[in-house]
């Protein structure tokens, strides 16, 4: 086998794509930090109501729902690795506002939220340049498992950051740990701007803006995969939102956790997030695409029943131990499906309209997700943990079936 063939299966034997994994490591790392820092700034620092918990969380999705599509149409304009570098800079920055407020004493439940608004705001034109961008480092042949190898670093940073943050919280505080995040931000940004693979030059267009986004929204809803794709995805990040929403408080306040077990748990679905994404490549090649999306969103489905059942030990680690054993197989099927997902929407659209597709796709996820958090947040308040975590099982055995009864099943890349 000739060393180019090689390459064309092994993404990370290419350098464009070698620094580009790197720097999302560095992102990846930071933001599985900031995932719970805030979370316990939020409930333990600021002592915030599960209402408000709910709008923390629904304030981070809004800016898709407010920009994600104008976001996509200007970044099938504009240059990808620009539009990247400049993202993560200013996103950097407004998060360090969030521990500068604190130590002025001026931070709030409400502030917090405008920040994390704010941040949220660039991370949207991130994403959907992102997504956009790895095309143009691999060969679309080998998308599958670039999207795995982003997967694993991804898994590899869960794994590890909310340990090393819940130490960090105890070392230092909630606010002070985002500083962590901030420099990540920063070190991506470096990262991405020594990428030296020529970008092609954006698609040239005089199409309105509106009207370009008309076209990438009738893309999806009308393609034949795409359309149920986006449906049944759409169905599991309204229960996803609700679920992580009612994680934190079920974790933090219901099993009475500390900030070192709650980092725990989610360094379990990290473990289990890796090792889906090493045989997220394998599972495609052998079912298929859509399968592996289908069989990973019902195993999804069965791993927050076990959460919902989850008993109180009377030994705090026993108690940390079982979250711990669901939230494994919770990230093993996240790490499973994301790579077959990613890379089946990168195939199936034309490269001219990977940023609108993209953000279409996002744009309607986060929606929903505002509302699965405002959501989470009463109904945990109403109902208690345990009866919404159930309801969410429900919600996301939805969507496997919407993707099960479609055309996606039996889909697949070609290779």
């Amino acid at each position: 086998m000739s060393t180019d063939a090689r390459k064309a299966r092994e993404p990370l034997a290419l350098r464009g794509f070698r620094t580009y994994w790197v720097a999302s490591t560095i992102g990846f790392a930071g933001l599985s930090v900031s995932t719970i820092a805030v979370d316990v700034l939020v409930i333990e620092v600021l002592g915030a109501t599960e209402a408000q918990v709910g709008f923390v969380r629904a304030a981070q999705f809004l800016p898709y729902l407010l920009i994600g599509l104008v976001a996509g149409a200007l970044v099938d304009r504009w240059r990808r690795q620009r539009t990247l570098i400049v993202g993560n800079l200013v996103q950097a920055a407004l998060v360090l506002v969030i521990p500068l407020l604190f130590m002025l004493g001026s931070l709030s439940v409400w502030l917090t939220a405008a920040m994390l608004f704010a941040a949220g705001c660039c991370g949207v034109f991130i994403a959907a340049a992102e997504q956009a961008y790895l095309p143009d480092l691999v060969p679309r042949r080998s998308l599958v498992l670039a999207n795995a190898r982003l997967g694993q670093s991804m898994t590899i940073a869960q794994t590890s950051g909310p340990a090393a943050g819940g130490l960090l919280l105890t070392a230092l505080s909630a606010p002070l740990a985002l500083v962590a995040t901030s420099a990540a931000r920063i070190g991506t940004a470096l990262m991405i701007a020594r990428i030296r693979r020529p970008e092609p030059p954006p698609h040239p267009t005089k199409t309105r803006m509106l009207r370009g986004i008309a076209e990438g929204v009738g893309f999806v809803y009308r393609h034949r995969t795409l359309a149920p794709l986006a449906a049944s995805t759409h169905v599991w990040f309204f229960a996803n939102s609700i679920a992580m929403t009612v994680l934190a408080l079920f974790a933090l306040r219901g099993l009475g956790l500390s900030p070192v077990a709650y980092g725990l748990v989610l360094t379990a679905a990290g473990v289990g997030g890796l090792v889906g994404a090493l045989a997220a490549n394998a599972a495609a090649a052998r079912m298929g695409e859509g399968n592996t999306i289908i069989a990973s969103r019902g195993l999804c489905a069965l791993t927050w029943a076990g959460t919902a059942l989850t008993p109180d030990f009377d030994a705090t680690w026993t108690t940390v131990a079982a979250l711990c054993a669901v939230q494994l197989l919770y990230g093993f099927s996240l790490g499973l499906e994301d790579p077959s997902e990613m890379a089946y929407r990168q195939t199936v659209t034309p490269r001219a309209m990977l940023g609108r597709v993209g953000s279409t796709m996002r744009s309607a996820n986060r929606t929903v997700a505002v509302i699965g958090a405002l959501s989470g947040g009463v109904m945990a308040g109403v109902l208690d943990y345990r009866p919404t975590l159930l309801i969410v099982v429900g919600i996301f055995a939805a969507a496997a079936l919407v993707a099960l009864l479609s055309p996606l099943r039996g889909a697949r890349v070609e290779r």
